[in-house]
């Protein structure tokens, strides 16, 4: 099993298949894992194979990297396209995050004011007003919304949490009144003897009419790109990622498509 943990606070560049030249921001810890879900396709593998020992970088700490490497290069004449938060785990998590953006804000307009700053989080911490706030004033607030189906998400996100609810995610994610980009994986294949597909009718039309009460500025929609730390996923064809971009966009949504 490949996996990927990503150094912090600071990693890449790196070329993203969605965002061009990407410039990572990583605000767990550097050796290991944090996340409020335990995606079993989680590229950087699964919580408990990767417990960290080091401490989250700190709000100071991911500030001062973030400038340094920006000076870097500014001064190479090499500026990202986007400034990413994503890496060992969720994002939104820490408890700077607020005063973080804040500061990347900051240092985007001085260093690269035409660089995006953009957050890939699972949407757990929806829950915390700071927290939306704080998404509010980036770029790209791109949520993940992998079904509507609780039972399901519970399979193949795991989230943490047992009061998880994808009901409910869809109820805060509504509260962006449209500034937010849903990002959905959707896979085929078995795991622990059960059907992991969700392009079925069944998951597709819940998730269509979420889209409706959302209504994100755009979809973002993608499938196995590497390997998975357990067996048995299978990527969804690059046919059914068309067929459900043109139904996401027959609502009038706009929808990219990562194969």
């Amino acid at each position: 099993m490949a996996t990927i943990i990503y150094t912090s606070p600071i990693f890449g560049p790196v070329r993203s298949r969605r965002f061009g030249i990407s410039l990572g921001i990583n605000l767990m810890p550097g050796d290991g894992k944090i996340c409020t879900f335990d995606c079993i396709y989680c590229e950087c593998g699964l919580n408990k194979d990767f417990r960290p020992k080091q401490k989250r970088p700190a709000r100071e700490e991911v500030k001062a990297a973030l400038e340094a490497q920006l000076r870097k290069m500014s001064a190479a004449g090499e500026l990202p396209d986007v400034l990413t938060f994503a890496g060992n785990g969720e994002p939104t998590a820490h408890p700077d995050f607020q005063g973080i953006i804040d500061d990347t804000v900051e240092l985007r307009d001085k260093y690269c004011p035409e660089c995006s700053i953009n957050v890939l989080s699972n949407a757990t911490m929806l829950h915390k007003e700071e927290v939306r706030n704080a998404l509010l004033k980036v770029d790209r607030n791109c949520q993940k919304l992998d079904t509507v189906n609780t039972e399901y998400i519970f399979r193949l996100d795991r989230p943490q949490s047992p009061s998880y609810s994808a009901e409910k995610i869809v109820e805060q994610l509504c509260l962006f009144k449209g500034k937010v980009i849903i990002q959905t994986m959707f896979l085929c294949g078995e795991y622990e003897g059960k059907d992991m597909s969700n392009t079925s009718e069944a998951y597709l039309l819940p998730w269509l009419e979420a889209l409706q009460k959302i209504a994100p500025q755009q979809v973002m929609i993608y499938t196995i790109d590497r390997e998975t730390p357990v067996e048995g996923l299978k990527k969804a064809s690059k046919e059914t990622l068309d067929a459900i971009a043109s139904r996401v966009e027959a609502l009038g949504f706009k929808c990219s498509v990562s194969y």
